[in-house]
């Protein structure tokens, strides 16, 4: 059980914990990016399948490449926009893998554990919640070490599994950035530069059915 610092501890990583693009780079030390990885290994998954595997990059080569990959995705999910809202969406800064000191592609295996993982035979796509749940961890590991993190979703897989010699049946969930931040925002990026906002708690609550 949890004493009552240790409780508050969680919920003050859960509600302010952000998702990171801006770095300075401050370099991580091992012992901080280890216990990233620890937590993230440590995350529950389906049938204890454990999906999940970690490509460490701090080649400032590689990184040029993956923020390229991510730079041409960028550009042509813009066309889904008009007007100001393409302006807005390209003046975001959506990835910072070119100044990140580390970044981490962290991919899923759906062949681990064999034909039969309890629970990914009902439901097949629980391997990559698995890898969510893992995600999270690292989130919350790197509030709680001091280091700013960013998840990267703007890339195509096939551009990544290339860079990174990923095998084809292996999927690149996340790239995920890791660094020390000089500016650490109170609210979500995207609800502070009003391009969303959160959801009223109470009317996403359902009660024994949809209503």
């Amino acid at each position: 059980m949890l004493n009552d610092s240790e409780r508050e501890g969680i919920f003050k990583a859960i509600f302010e914990r952000r998702d990171i693009r801006s770095f300075n780079g401050k370099p991580i030390s091992k012992d901080k990016l280890n216990n990233i990885l620890m937590a993230g290994h440590h995350a529950p998954s389906v049938g204890f399948m454990q999906p999940w595997d970690f490509i460490v990059i701090d080649s400032q080569g590689v990184k040029e490449r993956l923020a390229h990959a991510c730079h041409k995705e960028i550009q042509a999910l813009s066309i889904h926009y008009e007007d100001e809202k393409k302006t807005r969406f390209l003046s975001l800064k959506l990835e910072g893998i070119r100044e990140a000191p580390i970044t981490i592609c962290i991919t899923c295996d759906p062949t681990r554990g064999g034909g039969h993982v309890i629970g990914r035979n009902s439901i097949p796509e629980t391997d990559i919640l698995s890898v969510a749940c893992c995600i999270q961890n690292m989130w919350l590991a790197s509030y709680a070490e001091g280091i700013a993190m960013g998840w990267v979703s703007f890339y195509k897989k096939t551009d990544v599994r290339e860079i990174l010699n990923i095998p084809p049946h292996i999927d690149p969930i996340a790239l995920i950035s890791l660094g020390y931040t000089d500016f650490y925002p109170t609210k979500p990026i995207l609800e502070q530069v009003n391009w969303e906002r959160r959801r009223n708690l109470n009317n996403l609550i359902h009660h024994n059915a949809w209503e």
